[in-house]
């Protein structure tokens, strides 16, 4: 009878194997978790700098705005017009030519 039962031996595993069992089975678990969270960051930079690009672009257009602005206000016919209604006139006998 006691031939025919099987005699299991278990293997011992040493302490570094523990170990390196523990940290495989660690790795395992924490891998996915790492891409997504890192997955999850690269998502969140990339809608950021859109934001900051469509701010940049809105920007832009002001200042292209203001810049049409500031030349139609410094153009020879606005400055005349400002002129007249400020009750200046132009005299070309009261310029003065400086040669050099």
């Amino acid at each position: 009878m006691l031939a025919m039962r099987k005699v299991k031996k278990r293997l011992k595993m040493s302490r570094f194997e523990k170990l390196l069992y523990t940290f495989a089975i660690f790795l395992l678990l924490i891998a996915p978790v790492s891409i997504v969270f890192s997955k999850a960051t690269l998502a969140q930079i990339n809608f950021e700098v859109e934001k900051q690009k469509k701010q940049i672009e809105e920007q832009s257009k002001k200042n292209e705005s203001l810049a049409m602005t500031i030349n139609e206000l410094a153009s020879l016919t606005k400055i005349q017009e400002v002129a007249q209604d400020q009750g200046l006139s132009y005299n070309n006998s009261n310029i003065k030519t400086i040669d050099k």
